[in-house]
């Protein structure tokens, strides 16, 4: 997972749940998180109860966060994101207890004009996560238009940039769609199946090569050993499971969203 597409995740997810943000570059984001999101992210059961059990005033956190640490000009305080870093981790845990389907409409600019028409598509944000004794992982987010079965990439760059609301907005109606959301999300996971497949796969020859030669190292220590003991077996299997070559596709979240 690349720190361009950290940043954008992490943008779009406080942006989605009504944390201002405060501060930003390409590399860094500070926001000023809601009451909820502070009770949600920030472990301070103790704050919170004192807050409620005397009425004093809430005063949720300020978080900054570092999306791409090799571009600070100078020391900040923040914490850093990375693939595998705790706090990246609790965001995708968050996004996945609020919602794992979303139903949205793009809000009308003008209300009392002629009656806005939004077209139904559908959303899907896959995570591609390739893992040996390396791991790296690819963002997909993938839109399909349920009119005309049109799939695009880059479908959640394209709704950050649109108003969105829960509710359709006033002289506004949306197309019933033609293609069911299920078949969508089967061509969608078709379209993933074949990106994997087209993919650059050396990083598995890469890592069968690292195995083969710690393979070789083990039984060097062994040579001659007639009765192999009961930890050689046991390094032996750690080996191979360590250097496993396996692709995992995880559906993040998605949506049914209605825009014009």
């Amino acid at each position: 997972m690349y720190p361009q597409q950290i940043h954008q995740y992490v943008r779009q997810f406080f942006k989605e749940n009504k944390c201002p943000i405060l501060q930003e570059s390409d590399h860094y984001l500070c926001v000023q998180l809601t009451v909820e999101m502070d009770k949600r992210i920030m472990n301070r059961p103790f704050y919170w109860s004192y807050v409620e059990s005397t009425g004093s005033e809430p005063r949720p956190a300020q978080l900054t966060v570092i999306t791409d640490k090799s571009k600070l000009v100078q020391q900040m305080p923040g914490e850093v994101l990375h693939y595998g870093s705790p706090r990246l981790h609790q965001l995708f845990q968050v996004t996945r207890e609020q919602a794992a389907f979303v139903q949205m409409y793009e809000r009308a600019t003008n209300e009392s004009g002629p009656q806005t028409i939004l077209t139904p598509w559908l959303g899907v944000n896959y995570k591609i996560t390739y893992s040996s004794d390396r791991t790296k992982e690819i963002l997909y987010s993938l839109g399909m238009n349920l009119m005309t079965g049109a799939i695009v990439n880059g479908f959640q760059e394209d709704l950050s940039k649109r108003e969105m609301e829960a509710t359709i907005s006033a002289n506004t109606f949306h197309l019933p769609y033609i293609i069911k959301p299920l078949r969508a999300l089967e061509r969608m996971d078709d379209l993933i199946e074949t990106l994997i497949q087209e993919d650059d796969h050396t990083w598995a020859e890469e890592a069968k090569t690292r195995k083969i030669k710690d393979l070789r190292v083990l039984e060097y220590f062994y040579e001659g050993v007639e009765e192999r003991p009961e930890c050689y077996e046991m390094e032996k299997r750690a080996i191979e499971e360590q250097y496993e070559a396996r692709i995992r596709v995880e559906i993040i979240n998605g949506g049914l969203f209605y825009l014009k």
